[in-house]
């Protein structure tokens, strides 16, 4: 059966909320992997693994890849002139 990206967001938000009443140290990890056929496996890691595939349709992921990538590497900003100190 798959699930959907709710299900995942609503499982993390859980994992979380139960690390964030947890009395001691805590770790999430979450790791994505492209799927045949428009799909994503996700896993969520945390103690125990939950796993995911979800429906993931195949035009957006240039698009949404190079979102992401401009949002973690964002632009320098631009110099004017050959300033030089």
């Amino acid at each position: 059966m798959n699930a959907t990206n709710a299900d995942v967001k609503h499982r993390f938000s859980e994992l979380y909320d139960e690390l964030f009443r947890h009395d001691g140290y805590g770790r999430i990890e979450v790791e994505l992997k492209i799927l045949r056929r428009g799909q994503k496996e996700v896993i969520v890691r945390c103690g125990k693994e939950s796993r995911f595939v979800i429906d993931f349709p195949e035009g957006r992921r240039i698009s949404a890849a190079v979102e992401t990538a401009q949002s973690l590497h964002p632009s320098p900003p631009a110099t004017v002139g050959n300033e030089r100190r």
